[in-house]
């Protein structure tokens, strides 16, 4: 894994409340005043937060300006909650500065394409912010199906509005627990799109799954999809012997244990933030062995080749791995 650049220290500079349980959190550079830029993005980037608590996590950037020297991260206040968007709700206050990494993208706007069709389900929409502010400026047309269980939990409408009236956009919402409504049916959605048209969705892993199952028929290169949570369960079956080519450290991964967590139990750190295998940060170069691939991120083609893997939830099929660490 080539070495991670330093860490970008952003300053929390104004809170929006977008729709029930969800806020925005509008970052800037620390240093207002100096000349230290935060990094341009592409549309569907996220940024790993390095949270007060310790943690680490992944959010999608939703705003339509690239070059804004600001970032939003549009965040669901999730009951569930493993430390953190619950942090981020409750702790984080406007003037706090945090670490953040710099800009990653494995959900790529194939902004050639003649149309695009965007699936969003509940806050599966932040990332497709910025993807349909380019769509305008390049002049493609857009169709943005926003599915959520009612109204009040839909956020950026009056903003997906703007944009779809100032650029060649089209907006169908789906509200799923409202009298008369209904989920978005999947199957005929796909079957009608445009000819030569890409296909997006982000959502809940159940809508992920429908969704590729839709796709199955269609030329992979135009369909494409992002979670932002894993229904996969980890590999941690162990029983294989890990090797650190570039140290020359060599342990076993006991039953119960992923690589990631060995190698901190070995005292050696790796990036990580998800642990869920969606996010990309632990991606790793294999240099030989066979991985047991459980992420989100990786393609069929990407999986054969063995080239990396995600070592927060990837275990191995072989007697040994050696790993670019």
């Amino acid at each position: 894994m080539a070495t991670q650049p330093p860490l970008i220290e952003a300053r929390l500079v104004a809170m929006q409340l977008e729709a029930r349980d969800i806020v925005s959190f509008v970052l800037a550079p620390a240093n207002l005043h100096a000349d230290a830029p935060l990094p341009d993005f592409t549309p569907g980037s996220h940024i790993d937060v390095h949270l007060g608590n310790g943690q680490t996590r992944s959010y999608s950037l939703s705003n339509v300006d690239a070059s804004a020297n600001r970032y939003r991260l549009t965040v669901q206040r999730d009951p569930n909650s493993r430390g953190g968007s619950a942090w981020l709700h409750e702790t984080l206050r406007v003037g706090e500065v945090v670490k953040i990494g710099a800009p990653r993208n494995n959900f790529v706007l194939d902004d050639s394409a003649p149309h695009s069709v965007f699936i969003a389900g509940g806050i599966g929409i932040t990332p497709f912010m910025p993807m349909m502010a380019r769509l305008n400026r390049l002049g493609r047309a857009w169709h943005l199906h926003y599915c959520v269980r009612t109204p009040e939990r839909a956020a950026f409408g009056d903003e997906i509005e703007m944009l779809a009236a100032a650029g060649e956009g089209r907006v169908s919402h789906h509200y799923d627990e409202v009298p008369g409504g209904a989920m978005l049916d999947l199957r005929a959605t796909i079957a009608a799109l445009p000819a030569r048209a890409h296909v997006y969705c982000c959502g809940p892993s159940g809508m992920l799954q429908a969704f590729r199952a839709a796709a199955e028929a269609i030329e992979p290169a135009r369909v494409h999809f992002e979670y932002f949570s894993s229904n996969v369960e980890a590999a941690a079956d162990g029983g294989f012997v890990v090797r650190l080519a570039r140290s020359g450290q060599e342990f076993r991964v006991e039953t119960g244990q992923t690589i990631l967590g060995a190698l901190r139990e070995h005292g050696i750190e790796a990036d990580s933030s998800c642990e869920e295998g969606v996010c990309g940060a632990c991606e790793t170069r294999v240099i030989s062995g066979v991985p047991d691939h459980r992420d989100s991120i990786l393609g069929a083609r990407e999986r054969a080749a063995n080239k990396t893997m995600m070592i927060c939830c990837s275990g191995c099929k072989s007697d040994c791995l050696v790993l670019d660490l």
